[in-house]
């Protein structure tokens, strides 16, 4: 196997609660969440040394997850051989899209097809976990419930979702993920409620209600980006249906019925707001075989 080509999907949070704090000091938290189809593309190709080149030259390589996994998988295992790896970015940066963490696993899942590991993915789950939450998520993708630091996957059924649209504004945030989470106080602790419910939805092939879907940092990000609430507000003028932001933001997403509709919603967006939005499917979950 000389090459292959493969594509990191984005995800979505159907739901994001927060239960408290770990002994750790991470937050333990519960949520529902779905890959979708826009992704980005990885190329994998033999070579005798561990190289990446990344489309967006701000990814250094020493801050590439997916180099810093596909390091750490040659160190674990002896591999003396490398790989060349292309990183085409379609997934915008920092966004709560997970583009960074799902790049990691799939290119964790691509190593272990072109070094011949042969590896289950309970082997390759410690890795994941030991750079990032979400990049265990990844290593699944399709519907999933996710708890503890994120890292506690429990698959499920294909959510019955037929279309999303995501608005991404460029809002430049330094150290996103830590700053949001520094904002949660005990105030916004829940005791996961609405993630069991949806989850119990989703088990028995169930719609998604509307008034189940929840994210803990639509308020906290509302309250701290001026430039995101009004970009929200812009939204909800345009849409009357829910709205949410993807992880911790600054990305925001609504459920659409119609590939017709969801067009006609983004390509409003984009000429209202001026950021790009795109209309996305959900994608299946990895085969493991």
């Amino acid at each position: 196997m000389s090459q292959l080509n493969l594509l990191a999907p984005a995800k979505i949070n159907l739901t994001l609660e927060i239960l408290g704090k770990r002994p750790d000091q991470f937050h333990d938290l519960t949520s529902i969440i779905v890959s979708v189809n826009l992704c980005d593309e990885i190329k994998i190709e033999e070579s005798s040394e561990l190289e990446i080149f990344c489309s967006n030259i701000l990814i250094k390589k020493e801050s590439n997850l997916a180099y810093l996994v596909a390091n750490a998988l040659r160190n674990q295992y002896k591999i003396s051989t490398g790989a060349k790896i292309t990183l085409s970015k379609n997934i915008p940066v920092a966004a709560g899209l997970g583009g960074g963490s799902s790049d990691a696993a799939t290119t964790l899942i691509g190593l272990n097809k072109l070094w011949g590991l042969g590896l289950k993915i309970d082997q390759l789950s410690p890795i994941a976990r030991s750079f990032g939450s979400d990049i265990t998520f990844f290593l699944h993708n399709g519907t999933a419930m996710v708890q503890g630091k994120g890292d506690i996957i429990r698959t499920l059924p294909q959510a019955n979702i037929k279309y999303a649209v995501i608005l991404s504004p460029d809002i430049p945030i330094n150290n996103k993920t830590r700053l949001m989470f520094s904002k949660v106080t005990s105030s916004h602790y829940t005791k996961g409620a609405l993630t069991r419910k949806l989850e119990s939805r989703i088990r028995s092939r169930g719609d998604i209600p509307p008034e189940l879907l929840f994210n803990v940092f639509d308020p906290i990000s509302s309250e701290l980006f001026p430039e995101l609430k009004s970009t929200l507000q812009i939204f909800s003028e345009i849409w009357s249906e829910e709205i949410h932001i993807c992880g911790a933001g600054p990305s925001l997403f609504t459920l659409v019925e119609s590939r017709e509709i969801a067009t006609a919603l983004s390509l409003l967006l984009n000429k209202k707001t001026g950021f790009k939005s795109y209309v996305v499917e959900p994608t299946k979950a990895v085969e493991w075989n």
